[in-house]
């Protein structure tokens, strides 16, 4: 969509009443959104970005807030640690990392990565493994692994990070976006 299309949708949307607007799924940062931003912060909206960290854009800097979700290793993809730093070279003042965790060598990664950067705030989400968008998601195994995840981050000690459920999946399973 062209960026007036977006914006109109946004309004129809919000009913006209500035809102903070999400800006997330698949990787969002492949989209040029600085003209929807700054059309949009002329009109007292605020935006949010949810991206993995692989391509950084000036508009970052007009965020309200850049969550940082690096691909863990159950992803099958390889961190570019690199590109990952280009975004926190024009992150806005509020940056937090967020990371799921589907296993145990994602649990491992992430304490490294919160190693690697201290300073930002951490959100841990247990990981959704059922993958099938025709299947609503089983709940009580959505609540039996946000337990895993919060015994094996305080049998860890590590009390730094922010446990969440993915409530997306919780509200919409594992339905695709339109």
């Amino acid at each position: 969509m062209e960026t007036q299309a977006v914006w109109s949708e946004v309004q129809r949307l919000s009913g006209g009443r500035p809102l903070t607007v999400s800006l997330s799924g698949g990787n969002p940062a492949i989209q040029d959104f600085g003209p929807l931003i700054w059309q949009g912060k002329a009109e007292g909206y605020a935006f949010v970005c949810e991206t993995q960290g692989s391509i950084a854009k000036p508009w970052f800097s007009d965020l309200a807030m850049l969550v940082l979700s690096p691909n863990p290793p159950s992803s099958g993809e390889n961190m570019d640690w690199t590109a990952f730093g280009a975004c926190l070279n024009v992150r806005p003042a509020q940056t937090v990392l967020k990371i799921v965790i589907f296993d145990d060598m994602d649990f491992n990664w992430a304490r490294s990565v919160a190693d690697r950067y201290p300073d930002l705030p951490l959100y841990l989400q247990p990981g959704n493994p059922e993958a099938d968008p025709a299947s609503p998601v089983d709940l009580n195994n959505a609540t039996s692994r946000m337990e895993w995840l919060i015994d094996k981050t305080l049998n860890a000690g590590w009390f730094a990070p922010r446990i969440l459920p993915q409530l997306h999946v919780l509200i919409w399973g594992n339905k695709r976006g339109v």
